[in-house]
């Protein structure tokens, strides 16, 4: 019995020093090896440092929208709202932010409203939305900022990502940074 708690013992400093010591010293030393070195991809603009895989909150009119955030774009507290699909507080939470997009965005009919804008991710922190999601804000932003919707639409194109797997999908911080160099901001 004593043979088995050295055992154990040993083992469990073993383990302490190889995932606190040589575990993190490895994720540490590969993290120097990627963009940002380990510290996100950022992106400067205007003297402000702006992390492109976080998600940014933008309300004003004459910017694209992002996504909701249930833990207020904070990344230290990332995470859902864990409300389910049947929750009285989620549904009346999704529908005021349904009737806020609607009176911001007249002429879109609440069901042509993708759900990624009412409703938050599992992180709280989608930096991205699909093209549809971008392409329905188009006139609100057109009619704000006096730029033609086709100029818009370009400009969505031009920031869409089309990776290997999954949909299209645009970052809205590089997409309304791209939209503040072709118009100042308002």
């Amino acid at each position: 019995m004593i043979s088995s708690i050295f055992r154990a013992l040993r083992l469990t400093i073993i383990s302490l020093v190889f995932f606190s010591g040589v575990y993190t010293l490895v994720i540490y030393g590969a993290a120097q090896l990627a963009p940002g070195k380990g510290k996100g991809d950022t992106i400067v603009s205007n003297g402000h440092r702006y992390y492109t895989n976080i998600g940014q909150a933008f309300t004003s009119d004459g910017y694209f929208n992002s996504r909701p955030s249930a833990v207020g774009y904070n990344a230290a507290g990332s995470g859902g709202s864990n409300k389910g699909p049947t929750n009285a507080a989620y549904l009346a939470e999704v529908q005021a932010r349904i009737d806020t997009f609607l009176v911001h965005n007249p002429g879109v009919g609440k069901a042509d409203i993708p759900v990624e804008l009412v409703t938050a991710s599992g992180s709280g922190l989608d930096p991205d939305l699909t093209v549809k999601a971008a392409t329905i804000q188009v006139k609100r932003i057109a009619m704000q900022r006096h730029i033609s919707e086709a100029a818009l639409n370009q400009l969505i194109r031009r920031y869409t990502a089309k990776p290997m797997l999954g949909p299209d999908r645009v970052n809205v911080l590089q997409l309304n940074l791209a939209l503040d160099r072709l118009q100042p901001k308002l």
